[in-house]
């Protein structure tokens, strides 16, 4: 991104709360800018994006200045996870891009992920798992302690994915 566009605008005047230390903290560059244009929350779409379509969306991110881009949701979706490899297969992620791919916190999910992004280069992974009332009620049958231990249990799986890829 263009380093001018992140000085283009004054910060706001400091708030001072005394019983609070994270209000007091000064934002002094351009947060990371993920884009997440490529993912199908496509479900929603009535004709999602075909492969030719999310290379032409790629390319386009990469030429607006993206260094961070979710390539989608690829242990939820076939299309995804071959999009995602063939950025991969095909080196088509530039030096100093980082691709970010969505898991939820299930121990084949997070496989399926890592056997999607195998052999790139940089990568986040974002790892989710419904926390509201609604879900932890009436999908998972969880109280929030187990909801808690779920997301940590996740973390972990996703530590000891990335120690069985270490050239990704």
């Amino acid at each position: 991104m263009n380093s001018e566009l992140t000085r283009k605008y004054s910060s706001y005047p400091q708030v001072e709360l005394p019983d609070r230390n994270w209000p007091n903290v000064k934002i002094d560059k351009a947060p990371f800018w993920c884009s997440v244009d490529l993912r199908d929350g496509n479900q929603a779409l009535i004709q999602p994006m075909s492969m030719a379509k999310k290379l032409e969306m790629f390319d386009l991110l990469i030429e607006l200045g993206f260094k961070e881009i979710e390539t989608g949701f690829p242990s939820a979706s076939q299309v995804e996870f071959e999009f995602t490899r063939q950025l991969i297969e095909d080196d088509l992620i530039p030096e100093g891009v980082s691709i970010q791919v969505l898991t939820q916190a299930r121990e084949h999910l997070i496989k399926r992920t890592f056997e999607s992004i195998k052999g790139a280069r940089e990568v986040i992974i974002h790892l989710y798992n419904s926390t509201s009332t609604l879900q932890r009620d009436v999908v998972f049958h969880m109280n929030k302690q187990e909801i808690i231990d779920l997301a940590v249990q996740g973390a972990e799986m996703v530590i000891q994915e990335a120690e069985k890829y270490p050239d990704t």
